[in-house]
This record gives structure tokens, C-alpha cells and sequence, in this order.
């Protein structure tokens, strides 16, 4: 090799195993670098400036030649491949990256095939390359003894890469050069060294090739699939994005849900809905945390939990696709009535079936075509027939008339138009609508509320045959009782999920009650035993922890995460959501109390709604009156509280008799400035703390009794009125449709004590189960009088039935 100008004085030599080496020979020694050597090496690369710029021109020619090598080669590979080969450009930036690793070990096997040194050190001087050659051999023994890890990088091998793809190709080429040199003899010939560096080489520039190719592309590490996967994840999740961006600016709601999964992304054509761990907070309070919803196709689902805690939220949320809600599954929430104008009911109700207009208008537009002799519309319009049949277009407008009439609209009001009926009739022609359309997943939110007992009847019945998911949100035990097979209880912010109809959870869910409070005493008396122990509460708490934490794994299930387990908690007492309705029991009173004698009664302008009604009741009668919607059942209540006076006739009571009445537009009698404790006490001149003892009674919480009943639920004002209805300590109760707004416990507190209570009581309620609970004897209003049924509830519901033409359904409950 060639030396510059200037060279360095002589300095001691290290001598090994009797062998000598000079200056010039530049030999690379293998052995622990030594701390002289690191202090010289700054300054050879000062002091041999000139002799490097000569090395350069030696290296220079040395990668022309390879380059010409390896242009042949990397041609063939290419041909075959069907790729293009790469500039010039690419090929002197590949080969300078390459030149400080494989380029300057060869040039010195060319010059020194003599062995090397076991046991001496090296000679100071040389030039860059040599101290570099050095520090690669040092390293190359140090990996020989301990092997890198693949995933990290060396400084003084491999220049900084351009990316992380870039990085990667480096360490692949790295970790071939390292195989190469070790599967070789340690004393090989320089034939052996140039074919492993060229192997080396070309296999590191078909990586770096790689890597620069696809240096651009983010996803280039994944699979066809996983890219494929990964393109629907992302457009699903967009579309959920722009969904819950539309319903942020409407409503003061916030939503979270955990990230979606490639594979319940892909799920676009699933029919069951599965979403886990979704939060919901509706201004500022929690109402889900971490809850999950599963959803069945084809099963019928009874959503309960007590008011106020999220249940129409959840409905509105899964409506709006706020939640990941598989794109395929159609949704539709019963919750608006139908626009007020001069649409028929029954039109109203065909007009929701999009689909169905249009084949109906390419028919006519098909069959002008045909008449003005366009022959070529004849085989469109057959399939447009074939469609018709396959929708069922030609019994459409019978099923909407069926539906109607079951919801309470004879012929004639199915023809009427729509802005002619109250928002109550309205609210049931929106219903026909969603029962019409019948959606893959149809939500009701108290179905029953606009309904009198016929209708719900019949819908009890069509519904107990629907074929498609469905989730209701009801009061009534008995609807819920026949028509779901599965209950989603709402509890602690959790859904919690039951198989079987509402009954069936009651037992399960007391069954539940009963062993978490036999635990908690449990693990109270635990507690008080380690107490007595000598241990402070805090550390009887921690040990009481630990057991609980070791019970929690041994019963973990075998497909939960660790990641899904909780910081282990101790038991709570189990809160019991209990309600007790009471009315004070009246003093005896001799028959009859109350009745009506040769009473006529019309409104004005109208036809009369009673001739010459004849009845009368006493102490100890129960009477629920049925009928359908507008026979005048809500008017009768009115003649027997003295609220309407008969055109003909008299309504007689006994002149000691005092009458407790709930209207089903009780808000109309309350004052709405007033707090609920207020309204007590004014109305009855009650102590402060009496006041709020009675409105305890019937469920109301304690902050509601100083909040004005303007800002109270509609549960909450109900409450109210029952408090007042007890205060009034009534001998007879009439009460008006008493069931609406009232949760399921509260219905079950009224039929109580109604069954306690030892005076009369008159009722109009849709709601079958407080009919049956309180052995109330049925009243029918038909034809303008008033007749007791012979049978009991299930012959008057069949009945009902069978005058609408449908078939009973005795589905036996699970």
C-alpha cells in the first residue's frame, strides 16, 4: 500500500509469540481494545490526512471494478424479477454506504495474507480506515462471545438510516455479514473473504433497494389481508366519527367506546350487536361506565332499571349510531309522532316503505312506455312485477289497515287525516309506521303509554310473533312478562344481562341480592374478628383485600384479560330500590256509598255517551272499567267524582264520603311554583317534618321535597299526588290511568296497597298486571251503558282478539 509523505517517528513495539509486525503492514489484531490506543486514534486522523486522500483513489478504483460485478448480477436478479433497475445515483450512495464495512477488510487480506497475531497489540499509525477495520474485528469477537440482540443497532457499523424500514434492512444486513464470518475457518484465504463480502453486499443492497421502496408506504410491514382488514377498519370507524360529530353539537351528551377490533371491524355484514365497554354522560353526569351491550338477532329484549338512570339515553344513542352499531343492521326509534297534515292514517303508514313507492312508480312510468309502443320495457317491468311479489306490495296496504285497526282506528278514522288527531294519535300512527316497516331492529320506549287496554292487548299479541330483534323499554310487568325472551337490567351503570322473561329475572335477581348480602355479612364479621385480633382497620381491610383478590382469580374466567381485572374492592351493602305506597283505611260507611241513577250524560253538540246508567258501589268493591279509546271510560270517572253533572239522572253518594281522585292530568292540580313539601303543608296544614315523612312514603327522594314541582320528572310529580291523595284519607280512590310514570317497583307498591286498603276503589288502567294483582272485577263501557264481564282478564283479552280477527298467541313463558 502506498505511504504518504510524512511518517511517524518509531515508537516501543509490542511483540507476542515471538512474532514481530511493522508499521507498514497494518495489521488488524483481534483482542480487547486497549484505552492507548483510543487516545491515538484522533490523532492519526490528523497526522495522515494526505495518506487517507491517497487511500481514497485505491478505493475509488476498487469499487468501479465492483460495481461493474455487481451490476451484472443485480441485472439478472432483476430480469428476473421484472423489476427496473435503479440510477447511478442510488448505486455511488449504496456503494459509499457499504465501502466503510466490507471495501477496506478486503484491500488489507490483498496485502497481508499472512496470519494474525494472537497475542500482541497493534502498531500505533495507519490510517482512518485501518483504526475503523480495528474497532469492526474488536467488535466481531466480542459478538462471537456474546451473540447482539437483533433489534439494536452499532454506531461504529452502519450509517444512520434514513427511516425505520431503512433501519431494519440495515440490521438484516448486519446480522448476514456476522453469519457469514462466523460459519467461515478463522484463517481463510482472500477468495473466501471476497466471495462472503459480495454475498454480504448483494444481499444488503437488495434490502436497502427494498426498504427504500417502501419506505414511503407506512403499512408495507403488513400482510394483502392485514391491509385489507385494516382499509375497512378504517373507513367503518369514519363513518362512526362523522355520526358522532353530527350528534355532539345537538345534545349535551358525551360518548366513549373502546377501540374496535379488526375483526368486529370486519363484521360489517353481522346481524348480532356486540359493543364493549361504552361510556355514556349526559350534562355532566355518569349514566354507563365501561358497560357492554350484546344483542341477539331474532330475540326480544326488556330493558328495566329504575327511572332516571339512562335507559331512553341508551335507546337515543344506539338509534343515532353514536355506538358502533354494525353498518347493515336498519334501526328505528318509536319515540316522535307523525306530521299533522293532510295525509290519511293509513297512507301515512304505507308512505314509510320507500322501497315499495318506487317499484310502484317505475310500474306506471314501465306500463305509459309499454302503451306508446316501446317494446324494450317490457322485460324491465317483469322483474319490477317480481320484486312487487317478493315485498308483499299487494297485501301492504291490508297489513297497514290490520296494524291500525289493532292500535284502536276504525275504517273511518284510518281515512282521516292526520292533522285532525290529538298527539296521542298521532304518537300510535307512528307506531303503525315502525311496526309496518319492521326494521331489522325495532326499539320502543313505553309503547303502552298512549294505548288503552285494547290496544295493548293487541300489541302484547302481534309482538309475542315478531320474527326480528326487538328493545322495549316498559313498565308493564305483564307486557314484558309475554313478549321477551331476555332482560337487560341497568344497574350500577352496568347492563346486566338475564335469560327469560321479566318473572324469571325478578326471582334471579332477588336470588342474587340474597348471596351478595350473605358475603357482605360475611365479610363484615371477618372484619370484626381481626379487629378483636389485635389488627387496625386498615390492615384488617388489606388482608380482607387479599383473600377477596385471591378468590376473584381462582374464579376468573379462562378468556378474560388481566388487563379487564379491577383493583379488588370490599363487598358494599347490596342496595335495595324499595317503594311502599300506603293509604290511610277509611271508617265503615253504610252501602251504597256511591252511584248513578238513571244518568244521561253528552257532550255538547255530540251524541250522548250514556243513557240511563243504574249502578252503584260500596265499601269493599274493586272495579277496573275497560273499553276502548273515546267510548267515554275517563267521562264516567268525571259523573262519579261530581266533576260533571248528568243531563238527565243523578249521581248519589253518602254525605259522609270523601272522594280521593287521580287524574291522569294530575299536573294540571299541582302548583308548579311550589316545592312538594310546601304544597303538603299548605294544603293540609302539616308539620315540616310530617310533610316530608308522607312523601317519603310513596318513593319520592329526600332532595326532591325542597325542588319546586316545575323541575320534578313526571314520576316524581305522580309521587306527589299520591302523597296528596293519602293526606286526603279518602273512603273511596278513583284513579285515572295511576300507572303512567311509574317504574315497575312503584306499580307493584300501588297494587299493595291497594289490596290493603279497606275502602273502595274505581280504576281505568291499560296496565293487565295491577287489573289481575288487585282482583279488580272488569266493567266494560260499550254502547252507551255499562255492564260487568262474565269471566275473568284472559276471557275479556280474548275476546278483544277475536273481534279484531287475530289469534290469540299462549306462548308458554320461559
Amino acid at each position: 500500500m502506498p505511504k504518504g509523505p510524512r511518517q511517524q517517528p518509531p515508537e516501543p513495539e509490542w511483540i507476542g509469540d515471538g512474532e514481530s509486525t511493522s508499521p507498514t503492514d497494518k495489521v488488524v489484531k483481534k483482542g480487547k481494545k486497549d484505552k492507548k490506543t483510543k487516545k491515538t486514534f484522533f490523532e492519526e486522523l490528523a497526522i495522515e490526512d494526505k495518506q487517507a486522500g491517497e487511500e481514497e483513489k485505491v478505493l475509488k478504483e476498487k469499487e468501479q471494478q465492483q460495481q461493474q460485478q455487481q451490476k451484472k448480477k443485480r441485472d439478472t436478479r432483476k430480469g428476473r424479477r421484472k423489476k427496473d433497475v435503479d440510477d447511478d445515483g442510488e448505486e455511488k450512495e449504496l456503494m459509499e454506504r457499504l465501502k466503510k464495512l466490507s471495501v477496506p477488510a478486503s484491500d488489507e487480506e490483498d496485502e497481508v495474507p499472512a496470519p494474525i497475531p494472537r497475542g500482541g497489540k497493534k502498531t500505533k499509525g495507519g490510517n482512518v480506515f485501518a483504526a475503523l477495520i480495528q474497532d469492526h474485528s474488536e467488535d466481531e469477537e466480542e459478538e462471537e462471545k456474546h451473540p447482539p440482540k437483533p433489534a439494536k443497532l452499532e454506531k461504529n457499523r452502519i450509517n444512520k438510516p434514513h427511516n425505520k424500514f431503512a433501519a431494519l434492512d440495515n440490521e438484516e444486513e448486519e446480522e448476514e455479514e456476522e453469519i457469514t464470518k462466523e460459519k467461515e475457518p478463522p484463517r481463510q484465504g482472500k477468495e473466501k473473504a471476497k466471495k462472503a463480502e459480495q454475498c454480504s453486499e448483494e444481499e444488503g443492497e437488495d434490502e436497502e433497494e427494498e426498504g427504500e421502496s417502501k419506505a414511503d408506504d407506512p403499512y408495507a410491514h403488513l400482510s394483502k389481508k392485514e391491509k385489507k382488514k385494516l382499509k375497512k377498519q378504517m373507513e367503518y370507524e369514519r363513518q362512526v366519527a362523522s355520526l358522532k360529530a353530527a350528534n355532539a353539537a345537538e345534545n349535551d351528551f358525551s360518548v366513549s367506546q373502546a377501540e374496535v377490533s379488526s375483526r368486529q371491524a370486519m363484521l360489517e355484514n353481522a346481524s348480532d350487536i356486540k359493543l364493549e365497554k361504552f361510556s355514556i354522560s349526559a350534562h355532566g353526569k355518569e349514566l354507563f361506565v365501561n358497560a357492554d351491550l350484546y344483542i341477539v338477532a331474532g330475540r326480544r329484549y326488556g330493558l328495566v332499571g329504575p327511572n332516571g338512570k339512562g335507559k331512553t339515553t341508551l335507546l337515543k344513542h344506539i338509534s343515532n349510531r353514536a355506538l358502533s352499531i354494525p353498518p347493515n343492521i336498519d334501526v328505528l326509534l318509536c319515540e316522535q309522532e307523525v306530521v299533522a297534515d293532510e295525509t290519511p292514517a293509513v297512507q301515512a303508514v304505507l308512505r314509510a316503505d320507500t322501497k315499495r313507492l318506487k317499484l310502484l312508480e317505475e310500474e306506471r312510468r314501465l306500463q305509459r312506455q309499454l302503451e306508446q309502443g316501446d317494446d324494450t320495457a317490457a322485460e324491465r317491468l317483469e322483474k319490477v312485477y317480481e320484486e312487487l311479489r317478493a315485498t308483499g306490495a299487494a297485501a301492504a296496504e291490508a297489513k297497514a289497515r290490520r296494524i291500525l285497526a289493532g292500535l284502536g282506528f276504525d275504517p273511518e278514522m284510518q281515512n282521516r287525516p292526520t292533522q285532525k288527531f290529538s298527539g296521542g294519535w298521532r304518537m300510535r300512527v307512528s307506531l303503525a309506521r315502525a311496526l309496518f316497516m319492521e326494521p331489522t331492529l325495532l326499539m320502543l320506549d313505553e309503547p303502552t303509554n298512549h294505548l288503552d287496554l285494547n290496544a295493548v292487548i293487541w300489541l302484547n299479541n302481534y309482538l309475542q310473533g315478531w320474527r326480528k330483534t326487538l328493545l322495549i323499554v316498559s313498565h308493564d310487568q305483564g307486557f314484558l312478562d309475554d313478549v321477551c325472551t331476555d332482560i337487560i337490567h341497568l344497574d350500577a351503570q352496568r347492563l346486566h344481562y338475564y335469560r327469560g322473561n321479566y318473572m324469571t329475572f325478578k326471582k334471579m335477581y332477588q336470588q342474587k341480592q340474597k348471596e351478595l348480602l350473605k358475603q357482605y355479612e360475611k365479610q363484615e364479621k371477618k372484619l370484626k374478628e381481626l379487629k378483636a385480633g389485635g389488627k387496625s382497620t386498615k390492615q384488617a381491610e388489606k388482608q380482607t383485600k387479599e383473600a377477596l383478590t385471591r378468590k376473584q382469580q381462582k374464579c376468573r374466567r379462562k378468556n378474560q384479560d388481566e388487563d379487564s381485572q379491577e383493583a379488588p374492592e370490599l363487598l358494599k351493602r347490596p342496595k335495595e330500590y324499595t317503594v311502599r305506597f300506603t293509604f290511610p283505611n277509611p271508617p265503615p260507611l253504610s252501602p251504597p256509598v256511591l252511584g248513578l241513577h238513571g244518568a244521561t250524560f253528552g257532550y255538547e253538540g255530540q251524541k250522548p255517551l250514556f243513557k240511563n246508567l243504574d249502578f252503584g258501589i260500596d265499601m269493599d268493591s274493586r272495579i277496573c272499567i275497560v273499553g276502548p279509546n273515546g267510548v267515554g271510560k275517563s267521562t264516567l270517572l268525571l259523573l262519579l267524582t261530581g266533576k260533571l253533572t248528568p243531563t238527565r239522572g243523578e249521581m248519589r253518594k253518602n254525605h259522609r264520603l270523601k272522594i280521593g281522585f287521580f287524574n291522569q292530568q294530575y299536573a294540571e292540580q299541582l302548583r308548579m311554583e311550589e316545592t312538594p313539601t310546601e304544597y303538603l303543608q299548605r294544603g293540609f296544614n302539616l308539620p315540616y317534618q310530617d310533610a316530608r315523612k308522607c312523601l317519603g312514603r310513596f318513593g319520592l327522594e329526600s332532595h326532591a321535597h325542597t325542588i319546586q314541582i316545575c323541575k320534578l320528572s313526571g314520576g316524581q310529580k305522580a309521587r306527589v299526588v299520591f302523597a296528596e291523595l293519602a293526606c286526603r284519607e279518602p273512603d273511596v280512590l278513583i284513579l285515572d290511568e295511576p300507572t303512567n310514570n311509574l317504574d315497575i317497583e312503584s306499580i307493584d307498591a300501588l297494587g299493595e296497597a291497594i289490596n290493603e286498603y279497606k275502602g273502595a276503589v274505581i280504576v281505568v288502567s291499560h296496565d293487565a298486571r295491577l287489573i289481575t294483582e288487585t282482583n279488580c272485577q272488569l266493567w266494560v263501557v260499550e254502547e252507551q251503558s255499562v255492564s260487568q264481564i262474565d269471566g275473568d282478564f284472559e276471557d275479556y283479552k280474548r275476546e278483544v282478539l277475536e273481534a279484531l280477527g287475530e289469534v290469540m298467541v299462549n306462548r308458554p313463558r320461559e
